[in-house]
Formats: structure tokens, sequence, C-alpha cells
């Protein structure tokens, strides 16, 4: 199946299908983590305010010497900010040291108190309406807006809001033990991209040895983590987040390779005999946000 190299979003955007995720990636790290991968070909870095790592990603931005305007940079709003959009916006450009981004999305439906109980006095479509007026309101400060980690069915209830602006992006754990194929199918249909996180099943995946993995690996001269991008970027629709702050992994992830048919077809099969999530969704009070695994 051929490779995509780019993915176009509702919004007529073009965002890379390879980007530089940066979740666990601490400070002293994640800065040159960002700069290595821009000096080397990446165009497309993930980040969000959950991870406490805006201000390095934004310094490490500006240490790669790209212009901002070849850099498609994704934020998210964090669970405690969902009473002020605006507000949580404007503080994540600050500590990126950007005008604006490319990508702004709802990390979790899940509103939180800021010492991480549920907020039940929040409804997380009423943040989206919010997010809506600061993407009317604002144009100069975001260029787009989705959701991450929104399952099938609240997807529905989302879409079915009225005058509701569809999301461009759904940022998703997707991965051979973990395939969300209710999601995609749903995305697909509403015009909306997938966009692949924990790619590799996180740190130390059981993925990395898996037969099927390993054996495509060696037939095509590359390493199980290539053969697991590969994966998400072979498949219609979907755009990827590798993450690492090695240098040489950074740059070997993007390292993508053709899969046949009956190749994705056997990595689709090992979800079946062993499933797993690297960030179950599930947050105290809100439950499992109605995914079904």
């Amino acid at each position: 199946m051929p490779i995509q190299k780019v993915t176009k979003l509702n919004t007529g955007a073009i965002m890379p299908h390879i980007g530089l995720g940066t979740w666990k990636s601490q400070p002293g790290k994640v800065e040159h983590a960002v700069e290595t991968a821009l000096k080397n070909g990446y165009r497309h870095i993930d980040t969000a305010t959950a991870y406490d790592n805006e201000k390095q990603v934004g310094e490490g931005i500006k240490a790669s010497g790209v212009s901002r305007s070849e850099i498609f940079l994704t934020t998210k709003l964090n669970n405690n900010d969902h009473k002020d959009v605006l507000g949580a916006l404007n503080k994540s450009l600050g500590l990126l040291g950007t005008e604006y981004v490319d990508l702004y999305l709802l990390h979790w439906p899940a509103p939180m108190t800021n010492d991480w109980k549920a907020d039940k006095s929040l409804n997380w479509h009423d943040t989206w309406k919010k997010i809506e007026k600061v993407y009317r309101e604002h144009p100069e400060k975001v260029k787009a807006i989705g959701v991450s980690n929104v399952s099938a069915a609240y997807l529905k209830d989302l879409l079915a809001l009225p005058d509701v602006i569809v999301p461009a992006v759904n940022q998703v754990e997707r991965h051979p033990s973990c395939l969300e194929e209710e999601v995609l199918a749903a995305c697909e249909k509403a015009g909306i991209v997938i966009t692949a996180y924990s790619p590799l099943g996180s740190d130390q995946s059981p993925l990395l040895k898996n037969d099927v993995v390993l054996r495509l690996a060696e037939k095509y001269n590359i390493t199980p983590a290539n053969v697991l991008v590969s994966f998400q970027v072979n498949t219609p629709n979907v755009n990827v987040l590798p993450k690492s702050v090695t240098p040489e992994r950074i740059i070997g992830n993007l390292k993508v390779v053709d899969l046949t048919e009956e190749e994705i077809a056997e990595l689709k099969g090992i979800d079946k005999a062993n499933h797993f999530r690297a960030c179950p969704p599930t947050w105290t009070g809100w439950g499992n946000l109605g995914f079904t695994d």
C-alpha cells in the first residue's frame, strides 16, 4: 500500500505524515530532540500543556533555525483548563514562543479541577464550543482545531451538536495491539484525520519483539520501530507521532516502507492475541470515555 507523505485536513491545511511526539520527553532533553528532528527533515512537532515541556519545545524550534512557517505545530488544552480556553491557549503560545499553533486539540473529553477531580459542573461539549469560539475569533492564533482521545461514541455525540465545527483531527493511541477500528471508521466518515500516538506501544513495548514485526523488519532491512511507523503511514487517513529523545532513533524513525495488504493484515492480527493500551482512557469520575476496550 502507498505511503502517505502528507495528510490534507478538512481546513485545507497540509499536515506532515510523520511528526515528533513529545509525551514523557523531559526538559533538558526534549529541546534537543525537537532541534534534531527539525534539522533532519521533520516538519511536524506535537506537544501539550500536560506534558509540561512547551517552553523547551519552543526553544528547540528556535534552535533548529527552521522557519516557523515551515513547521506544523500542535498543542493541547489541559483537563483542568476547560473553563478558560483562550487563557490556556495564550499561556501555551507564550511558553512556545510563537504567535500561533497550527492545531489546537482538546486533550481529553474529561474536565477536571485543579486538584484533578472530575469537574461535574462542566460538560466537554461546552468546552468544544469555547474552542470553536476561539477558532472563529482568533484565526491569527489557531489555524485548526481538533480533539484527542475521543471514542466513536463520544464523537457521534459531538457531531450531533447544532452548528458544530467538525474537528480537523482526532489524536488517539493506535498500534497493532490497539487498532481503534471503530474510531477510524467514524473519523473517516466525518472527514476527520486520525493522528496515532504511541505507535510503538510506548516504552519497553512487546511489539518491538513480536514475531511478525521482527520478520518484516528483517525482510525490509529496517528496525521494528520502522515497521510500526510504516504500519500507520500505510493506513489511509492516518498520520503518526513516533517519540524519542535519542538522535539516532529520531532520524531513523523517518525511514518507512510500503507494506503489502497481506502484511498489514498480519500486523492487525496481533491485536487478537495481544491487545493492550499504553495509555488507558480512564479518568476518575469519568469512566472509560466511551471506549469499549
